[in-house]
């Protein structure tokens, strides 16, 4: 008897070892695992495998598959999942399974998408093939998707999403919860419920935590929070993220003009907003027009395109440096050494109110500083040049006088020059960037390539004049 079990035990063991695959640890589980399954045939055991995985963890692995691996695996990933999945990836990888799936196949991935994600797909397509899928969604998945797209680019009303959970205030906490059970598998969140009166207006919030903790018979109005703070569907996007930075909530409901509720936004799509706009301002600060396409996604001719007007606007305003010299050329022949000390001074005034506007930007991006403070930023930025200006003056000064044994007038023309030159670049660093917020600009246009132009020209006419009083040319 004893043997027999023995016998047993060793059969199950060996059983156990060959069905056993390298893969059961998933924690090393990558690409060449994928391919190797995809090259073997074993469609079964990947399905399972995958089943295992983060879903974004697979959208990353399918960046670097070929696009021919890329649709086997869609085809094997479970219908739920697939439009998980499907929604972490990159754009133009999303373009490319979406059209070539099936019309059915690629409906039921955006059927079961969040409508922000879908309209987001939509709006990167091309018309044809929109008008293709949207004919094969479901007629929920229609509306939502072209209620979306009435907003406004950039407003809150188009980066919100339509699935949330909404309670009545006469509901008791057992009938919320049969309601979440209900339609939680397919909203964005559930752990803040909105509570609306007949009429859909916002009238409070309701933490789940709270439903699981309360009487099954409490009823929800008298425990929900009456105090909800709400944004307009026409708000700013990058209002609404420092709405969530203030408040630092997950998400937050949004109304319409009648309080009226018409979507949420979550963390998650706020995270994507800031990085959006965070890339704006870096391309708007280095001169280059905004693009919402990816670097490797953007042909040479978009480039162009983005880069070409700046650099023009840039060249046309340089020549006004350029005259500038030209004006002044015969006084230049007869003190040539100045000539060597124009590429410092300009660089440095450049740098110097580059640094300024870069730090005014940022602190008018983050509210921290308002047109009314202009006072105390110019007041301020003056005795951060003066002190900046001296130091360079001095150190420049020894410099002329150890090194390059110029006269004591021109050393002194060049330090003064410099000196002035960083008042004057950070006065105009800090005050036109708060100038372009006043009147409706984005201030990051008047970053260091503008402010750099203007500098530079400013500071060959202080250079100039002060070597006609200095040294009577």
């Amino acid at each position: 008897m004893a043997e027999n079990k023995e016998v047993e035990k060793k059969a199950q063991e060996n059983a156990e070892t060959i069905n056993k695959t390298p893969y059961d640890d998933y924690s090393d589980f990558g690409v060449e695992e994928i391919r190797e399954l995809l090259g073997k045939g074993q469609y079964t055991r990947l399905r399972q495998v995958i089943q295992e995985l983060n879903d974004a963890d697979i959208a990353d692995y399918m960046e670097d598959m070929e696009e021919e691996e890329v649709i086997k695996i869609f085809r094997i990933l479970p219908k739920d999942m697939a439009a998980d999945v499907f929604s972490y990836m990159e754009i133009d990888r999303q373009q490319f399974v979406i059209t070539s799936l099936s019309d059915k196949d690629a409906a039921r991935i955006i059927d079961n998408m969040m409508s922000d994600d879908a309209k987001e797909l939509m709006e990167e397509m091309p018309a044809n093939v929109v008008k293709r899928l949207i004919a094969n969604t479901s007629a929920d998945t229609r509306k939502a998707i072209n209620h979306l797209m009435r907003y406004p680019e950039d407003s809150a009303g188009s980066v919100m999403t339509v699935e949330y959970v909404d309670l009545k205030e006469h509901q008791t906490v057992a009938q919320a919860i049969e309601r979440i059970r209900k339609v939680g598998v397919d909203s964005e969140t559930i752990n803040i419920c909105y509570v609306l009166d007949s009429k859909r207006t916002l009238v409070g919030t309701v933490a789940l935590r709270y439903l699981l903790l309360s009487h099954p018979n409490a009823v929800i109005g008298d425990i929900m929070h009456r105090n909800v703070v709400s944004i307009h569907t026409l708000m700013d996007q990058e209002e609404v993220a420092r709405q969530f930075k203030k408040y630092e909530f997950t998400a937050m409901p949004v109304v319409d003009n009648e309080d009226r509720l018409v979507g949420i936004i979550t963390v998650d799509d706020v995270v994507d907003i800031l990085e959006e706009e965070t890339t704006e301002d870096i391309e708007k600060m280095a001169a280059v027009v905004p693009s919402d396409k990816p670097y490797l996604r953007m042909t040479v001719f978009d480039a162009y395109k983005k880069r070409i007007p700046w650099l023009l606007l840039l060249m046309i305003s340089a020549t006004f440096t350029g005259k500038i010299i030209t004006s002044f050329e015969s006084e230049l022949s007869r003190y040539v050494v100045l000539t060597a000390f124009i590429p410092m001074l300009m660089d440095t005034g450049g740098n110097a109110g580059g640094q300024a506007s870069a730090i005014i930007i940022r602190g008018i991006s983050l509210e921290e500083i308002e047109f009314s403070d202009w006072l105390k930023v110019v007041w301020k930025e003056i005795r951060t040049a003066v002190l900046c200006g001296l130091t360079l003056s001095v150190c420049n000064f020894a410099r002329l006088m150890l090194f390059d044994r110029v006269s004591m007038q021109v050393a002194f023309v060049v330090c003064l020059t410099l000196l002035m030159a960083v008042i004057v670049a950070k006065m105009v660093g800090s005050t036109l960037p708060m100038l372009a917020k006043k009147i409706g600009l984005d201030p990051a246009v008047m970053a260091s390539p503008f402010i750099t132009t203007i500098v530079d020209a400013i500071s060959l006419l202080i250079y100039f004049r002060v070597a006609e009083v200095v040294l009577g040319i």
